[in-house]
């Protein structure tokens, strides 16, 4: 019985755990979503998808504590079923002259003091089986593939003196291929910009450099070795990153611009923050550089919250930039502050900057077309609107009247 019952809480408090996973995933996207939520009079759906999982969760967790409930009273039961058993044989035993009182005496003081230890074992077995349910959770997680292997043995990259080199790189996500065979080649101090259509690989082009993910085939080399030889500290370091979902935590603003280097002095923090046109709404804030923006910086606008990452980035003083939609959701004026914060950015800095809105990126030094993984044409903006390609047709659709 006690194997059985184990074996039944563990499999349903491992259950009940995935349901209530579901259940927190379900509510953060509502209260993530709620705008949304609102936005489509979506309420009385949302209550009955939330009721559906509490439902689903109530149910399991339910028969984990019947299981767990009734263990105990079963297991007693059954002792005590045996204890009056033997009982009777050692009564028909001692009846017959074949046991000694003394004997019967001995054996039932010793099976009340063996009760509250076993008691108390059985106890310690539902915790265990509890806890083996979560662990195998926990060990599901860690078992996953770790798809980025870290040479941490390689050589270092300690700086970024040449170009950046995409040498026939192929990548796909679920057996979809999103990048086909793409060279190109990134000199120091060059401003690439990635455009196309939506879906076309922009992002995943540019996610391959900072090793979110390896290409299938294909290499990307930085001053001629390839990343994936080097340690990931080593090659992140050289890197830094401003995208349109900026990742702010519920701290200071200073720690938000600092973020992971209490030491720096606010000196350096406040240079940082003047040079991304942070420093004055930072200052008119109730506490200046020590208020606590919030989670996710919710009390902040979305041209104030990209502001503070471009101050993060200047503050980390990376050699080469990667700006995914950096400018996209945000008003006239606060486009305009962030441009000219990111002006400052990427100055002397070699940049990829991915933008859907073509006005952002016609003063590159060169602009590649990217279309369905393959690279199609590549030029400045004045030369990719006289071929009147892929380039022009966007061009087009943007700015006409």
């Amino acid at each position: 019985p006690v194997i059985r019952f184990g074996k039944g809480i563990r499999v349903t408090s491992h259950r009940s755990q995935e349901r209530m996973a579901d259940l927190a995933q379900l509510l953060t996207e509502g209260i993530r979503g709620h705008r949304v939520v609102k936005a489509f009079g979506m309420e009385r759906f949302e209550m009955g998808r939330f009721r559906q999982a509490t439902a689903r969760h109530l149910k399991v967790n339910l028969r984990a504590q019947v299981l767990a409930n009734l263990s105990s009273p079963v297991i007693e039961t059954l002792a005590a079923l045996g204890s009056a058993a033997l009982l009777i044989y050692a009564g028909k035993s001692i009846r017959a002259e074949k046991l000694e009182v003394g004997v019967l005496v001995t054996f039932v003081l010793t099976l009340l003091l063996m009760y509250d230890p076993i008691r108390k074992l059985n106890k310690a077995n539902l915790i265990l089986q509890e806890s083996l349910a979560a662990a195998h959770r926990v060990a599901d997680l860690i078992a996953e593939p770790n798809e980025i292997v870290d040479r941490t043995d390689g050589p270092r990259l300690e700086g970024f003196e040449r170009a950046i080199e995409f040498k026939g790189v192929s990548f796909g996500y679920d057996h979809q291929t999103v990048l086909h065979d793409v060279d190109l080649t990134v000199e120091r101090g060059e401003m690439i910009a990635l455009v196309g259509p939506s879906g076309a690989g922009k992002s995943t082009l540019a996610n391959l450099l900072p090793r979110f993910f390896d290409p299938d085939q294909g290499q990307v080399l930085i001053d001629g070795t390839d990343i994936r030889e080097v340690p990931l500290e080593s090659l992140r370091s050289l890197i830094g990153v401003v995208t349109q979902d900026t990742m702010l935590f519920n701290d200071t603003l200073r720690n938000n611009i600092a973020y992971g280097r209490s030491d720096l002095p606010l000196d350096s923090v406040r240079a940082a923050a003047r040079a991304a046109y942070a420093d004055d709404f930072i200052l008119a804030s109730s506490e200046g550089y020590d208020t606590v923006i919030g989670e996710g910086g919710l009390r902040l606008s979305g041209g104030q919250r990209q502001r503070l990452a471009i101050a993060r980035a200047l503050l980390k003083n990376a050699p080469i930039l990667i700006l995914d939609e950096a400018t996209s959701h945000l008003d006239s004026e606060s486009e305009a502050l962030v441009q000219k914060a990111l002006a400052n950015l990427t100055q002397g800095r070699t940049t990829l900057v991915i933008a859907h809105r073509l006005s952002t990126v016609m003063n590159a030094h060169r602009i590649v077309v990217l279309s369905e993984g393959r690279i199609v044409e590549q030029g400045t903006h004045d030369e990719l609107l006289v071929r009147d390609g892929i380039y022009k047709r966007l061009y087009d659709l943007q700015f006409r009247i």
